[in-house]
């Protein structure tokens, strides 16, 4: 723990940096404990303690100083693990980018824990899997939205349909968007397996869904309802 009482030690990962006069910088971090918004003095000068441990697209231990104002001063950062797969590959960057955009958008509006969690999961799932051939980048994306959209406390309803029945191993469905869940249809492109697909993502790591048999084969169908829950609950 942090020896004064007004100092937070967690992980963060940075969101966003903003030089701020001379030599400072402004960071959006995203920690355990929320979003905070801190200046790290001095940080663009050479000899800078800081520096090092406020890089895009990793993990740090730092130290916040909280005093009387919304903003924290940054008062030790110490990398913990950098994802340098990131540097190599623009679809993992934008990839990546996205993501920061849109949980930082949502940890203004609701308090998570979750959030931290699943940023950092998909962080490391894109490092690990980066050179693989698979289609583990829709896998995570799909992962990534059923799991954004339960932070947010709107979690996908995989056990009822529209009609409040519940869902049955031979019923084929369609994401009904207006009522944001699955209804019956004859023909639907959704059956047993995309659901129970969408169960494990739903309640288990990014690393879990990635190894989820058959994922390739199931992913266009789960992509889609997941990403139509996730615009359904942006903020």
């Amino acid at each position: 723990m942090a020896k004064n009482p007004r100092d937070l030690r967690t992980e963060a990962i940075v969101l966003r940096r903003t030089d701020y006069g001379e030599a400072d910088r402004i960071l959006q971090l995203l920690t355990p404990e929320g979003k905070r918004s801190v200046i790290a003095r001095g940080v663009r000068k050479e000899k800078s303690k800081l520096a090092g441990g406020i890089e895009l697209f990793s993990v740090s231990e730092v130290v916040i100083h909280e005093g009387r104002t919304e903003m924290g001063i940054l008062t030790g950062a110490k990398l913990l693990e950098y994802y340098d797969a990131f540097v190599k590959d623009i679809e993992l960057i934008e990839m990546g980018g996205n993501m920061m955009r849109s949980v930082s958008m949502r940890a203004e509006q609701v308090e998570s824990p979750e959030f931290y969690k699943i940023l950092k999961q998909s962080l490391q799932a894109m490092q690990k899997h980066a050179n693989e051939d698979s289609r583990w980048k829709d896998v995570l994306r799909a992962w990534w939205g059923i799991n954004l959209t339960r932070a947010s406390g709107e979690e996908l309803n995989l056990n009822f349909d529209t009609d409040g029945e519940k869902l049955v191993a031979d019923g084929r469905y369609y994401w009904d968007e207006e009522n944001s869940a699955l209804g019956k249809a004859g023909a639907g492109r959704i059956g047993a397996e995309h659901i129970k697909m969408m169960r494990i993502m739903q309640a288990l790591p990014a690393e879990v869904a990635l190894r989820i048999q058959d994922a390739d084969k199931l992913i266009d169908e789960v992509l889609y309802v997941a990403r139509c829950a996730e615009k359904v609950t942006r903020i």
